[in-house]
C-alpha cells in the first residue's frame, strides 16, 4: 500500500511526542552539550597509552615494538624508540618510546592497534570532544596527551581492564616461573661442576 511507511512513521513520531511528557525513555532529544548521554562501556573513539603506577614517564607499558605503527591502516601512528633502556615502575629496564604520536584527524578508530599490541599498552578511549583551531597541531597527540593511568582504564572499561590485568598477571607469573627454572638449572649445573672439580682434586 502506497504511503503505509510514511503513515507508520508519523504514528511513531506522534507516540513519542505524546509519551515524552510522561515517559522519560521517550525523551529522544538531548540538549547537548549541557546534557550528555552516558557512554556505553563498549564505546570507543581514539587510542590512548596505558601506564602503571603514578608517573607516566616511567610507567608506560609501551616498549616501542612499533607493531601498531606497522599495522595501522591509515598510518597515523609514528613511533621513535629511545636509544637506552630505562627502568619502568617496577625497576625493570626496558625500552620506551622517545616519540609516540597519533594524528587523530586521520585515525579511523578501527582498534587494530589494540588488537596487535602484545603488551596491552594501547587501548581505546571513549572521549570524543576534541576540537582546536589548528588542524595539524591540535589534532596531533603526543605521548604526553596519550598517556592515561590504569585506574582511568578501569573507570571507562572496567570489564576489559580487569581481563587485561588478569592476562598481564598470567604472563608475569609465567615469566617468573621461567626465570626460576632457569636459575635452578644454572645453580644445578654450577653445583655439578663444583662437585666434579672437587672429585678431580681428590683423585690427584
Amino acid at each position: 500500500m502506497i504511503g503505509k511507511g510514511i503513515a507508520k512513521g508519523m504514528v511513531e513520531t506522534a507516540r513519542n511526542l505524546v509519551g515524552s511528557y510522561h515517559e522519560s525513555e521517550r525523551m529522544v532529544t538531548v540538549e547537548y552539550p549541557e546534557q550528555k548521554i552516558p557512554a556505553k562501556e563498549s564505546a570507543r573513539n581514539f587510542p590512548f597509552l596505558v601506564y602503571d603506577g603514578d608517573d607516566w614517564q616511567t610507567g608506560l607499558r609501551c616498549v616501542s615494538c612499533q607493531i601498531c605503527e606497522k599495522e595501522c591502516p591509515p598510518q597515523c601512528i609514528y613511533i621513535e624508540k629511545d636509544t637506552e633502556k630505562k627502568p619502568d615502575f617496577l625497576g625493570k629496564p626496558q625500552f620506551q618510546p622517545k616519540i609516540f604520536d597519533i594524528d587523530v584527524s586521520v585515525c579511523m578508530g578501527c582498534q587494530i592497534c589494540v588488537e596487535v599490541c602484545p603488551f596491552e599498552s594501547i587501548r581505546m578511549d571513549r572521549e570524543f570532544e576534541y576540537a582546536g583551531t589548528d588542524r595539524f597541531n591540535d589534532m596531533l597527540f603526543t605521548k604526553e596527551n596519550l598517556a592515561k593511568s590504569n585506574s582511568y582504564y578501569h573507570q571507562i572499561h572496567p570489564t576489559e581492564a580487569t581481563e587485561t590485568d588478569g592476562i598481564r598477571e598470567d604472563k608475569r607469573q609465567a615469566h617468573l616461573l621461567k626465570e626460576r627454572a632457569k636459575a635452578e638449572k644454572l645453580a644445578k649445573a654450577k653445583k655439578e661442576a663444583m662437585e666434579k672439580k672437587a672429585g678431580a682434586s681428590s683423585t690427584d
